[in-house]
């Protein structure tokens, strides 16, 4: 377990540094992700290492969410002020989002399928 949570947080650091080095506007743990993807797929990493770590973490998944709220509450004022922005850009973005998971999801099919025959 602490190989898969140093691990984790590596490839958090990694993001981080990069995302600060180079001045990104993508988080760093946005990249570090990213990162973690690129090992697991080039079998740099294995994913067993992360097994125990991550299920931890997964289990306590609601901690993660206390933050957000507390922002919510905080910036409650400005929420009330926005709303309707808030609201549009949240609709407009939920059924961008549908469309092309859906979108991927059907070219990913096809192209299984073509695969296959």
């Amino acid at each position: 377990m602490i190989r898969g949570f140093a691990l984790l947080l590596l490839f958090q650091l990694c993001g981080e540094f990069i995302s600060r080095g180079l001045d990104l506007s993508i988080p760093g743990n946005v990249l570090g992700m990213g990162l973690l993807l690129l090992a697991l797929m080039s079998n740099l990493v294995e994913i067993k290492w992360l097994v125990e770590a991550s299920e931890l973490l997964l289990s306590h998944l609601a901690l993660f969410f206390v933050p957000a709220g507390v922002g919510v509450m905080v910036y409650s004022d400005l929420i009330a002020r926005e709303w309707l922005p808030i609201t549009v850009a949240t609709v407009v973005s939920t059924f961008v989002v549908m469309a092309v998971t859906g979108k991927l999801a059907q070219r990913l099919e096809t192209q299984e399928h073509d695969d296959v025959d």
